[in-house]
């Protein structure tokens, strides 16, 4: 795919997010018209009495069923799939989310908090429907075991993620290529790799991943297979979907401004990775910066981080931020 990609992106009437696995669970809080909360949704679906077994399961991770509407049709896609099957089944199960609507999937990067229930996912997917075709967007430098060195030197393995091959056997086509591509009709922008532009935005500088030959760990702190996606919306403008903001929301979104610049910026969703001592510290920047570029939306998810959260708050203001979480479905 060539740089024109960006050019092929046709708008949508109408995006439903629903929100499938997100590390909080927030059943009551209220929220701008556009955004329903879980317990909202849970009325809507039909239920009648609330139990513990009917709510939905926060974990570690994060995924996304997106919904593009165009007249009388929809184009329905999985962003990541969370960290294990267990989330994905009953969370998917509790909010009725028509799993075999789903059309094509993505993994935005190779972490088993995003890739761990995406097999599960897929059967899901096979389950309600057996026959079609199903892609499933990935970067062929995604699959080597990552992990993260402690401050004691020791290396945290992370669980590996599933291989081409498993994604095979799971009934979907693994689609291998870093280039940037549009999706589902062209509905669907799945970016490339995102340039490193900003100064304090230094990726993840603990990580480390398997060398070539498997024999060790080598450093790995660009996290450079990370993807976004992004959808157009007629009459409100560009949509920004960051599972995990490894190479740092602000770039993230500089990219993907500088592929749309046509577009004015409506919403930024998804994680961006502002929790844990080695990237903490850029918090003021990271919000300073996103100021410049001025979204009408916030939506920050998965590891994102209370502190980062409070501070995106407090410079925006509760009018313009909107907190992801578990059940949460939004409409722009």
């Amino acid at each position: 795919m060539s740089d024109d990609a960006s050019a092929r992106l046709r708008p949508v009437e109408r995006l439903e997010v629903q929100v499938l696995v997100d590390n909080v669970t927030d059943y009551l809080s209220t929220n701008p018209e556009h955004v329903r909360s879980e317990s909202q949704c849970h009325v809507a679906n039909g239920m009648e009495t609330m139990t513990g077994e009917s709510i939905c399961c926060a974990h570690h991770g994060y995924s996304l069923v997106l919904t593009a509407h165009v007249g009388r049709d929809t184009h329905t896609l999985l962003f990541d799939a969370g960290p294990e099957a267990y989330a994905v089944t009953r969370n998917s199960a509790n909010l009725r989310v028509d799993m075999g609507a789903v059309e094509a999937a993505m993994l935005s990067h190779g972490h088993w908090d995003h890739a761990g229930g995406m097999l599960e996912a897929l059967r899901l997917i096979r389950q309600a429907r057996p026959e079609g075709p199903l892609p499933c967007y990935l970067h062929p430098d995604m699959f080597r075991q990552r992990g993260q060195k402690l401050p004691s030197g020791q290396i945290l393995a992370m669980s590996p993620i599933p291989q081409p091959e498993d994604y095979r056997a799971a009934g979907a086509e693994p689609v291998l290529s870093a280039e940037p591509q549009t999706v589902l009709d062209d509905r669907f922008f799945v970016s490339g790799e995102i340039p490193r532009v900003t100064p304090y935005e230094k990726g993840l500088p603990p990580h480390v991943r398997r060398t070539v030959d498997g024999s060790g760990w080598e450093p790995d702190p660009w996290i450079m297979d990370e993807r976004f996606l992004a959808v157009h919306v007629e009459d409100k403008g560009l949509m920004v979907f960051s599972a995990c903001s490894h190479a740092g929301i602000v770039n993230v979104v500089t990219e993907a401004r500088k592929r749309f610049p046509q577009l004015p910026l409506y919403s930024v969703m998804g994680g961006f990775h502002l929790s844990g001592a080695a990237v903490e510290p850029i918090i003021a920047e990271t919000v300073r910066d996103l100021a410049k570029l001025d979204p009408r939306w916030i939506a920050p998810s998965h590891c994102t981080g209370w502190r980062a959260l409070t501070a995106l708050v407090n410079a925006f203001g509760a009018d313009r931020v909107v907190p992801g979480a578990v059940g949460k479905r939004f409409t722009f």
